[in-house]
């Protein structure tokens, strides 16, 4: 488990950008059980999180299309909400950081740590875009 005191701002990226942030297992299957379309960010704190992932999914919140729901579960601090999380995800093994896009409760876009890592946040952005355009 990360000392909180590490983990807080890296949330709070995604709060400020209007996250809601998921602590247990049945906060999260209730939020991607819910009607419209969801997207979950399993946080990290690696280096791709914060250069890639965390911007990246704030950026693609710009376009004229974007989810009805957005949450976030942390990687190595919240292991119940992450495991239910990943529990949805699958049959994609367990990553982080790792986005997925969610219409009522069924999985239709994901993006595992291979699409994050080494990528652009505006290429992560556009990625997330165009899925919001075809699914929200």
């Amino acid at each position: 488990m990360y000392p909180q005191e590490m983990v807080i701002p890296m949330q709070a990226e995604l709060t400020a950008a209007g996250f809601q942030d998921l602590h247990s297992a049945q906060e999260v299957d209730n939020a991607i059980k819910a009607e419209g379309t969801t997207l979950v960010v399993v946080n990290s704190v690696c280096g791709c999180a914060a250069r890639n992932a965390r911007p990246g999914a704030k950026m693609s919140l710009e376009g004229a299309k974007k989810p009805d729901h957005l949450i976030t579960v942390f990687a190595g601090v919240d292991k119940e909400a992450v495991d239910a999380a990943r529990q949805h995800m699958f049959p994609f093994p367990p990553s982080s950081p790792s986005m997925a896009l969610f219409k009522n409760g069924e999985l239709v876009h994901m993006l595992e740590r291979h699409h994050i890592e080494g990528r652009p946040a505006e290429m992560i952005a556009e990625n997330l875009q165009d899925a919001y355009n075809e699914f929200c």
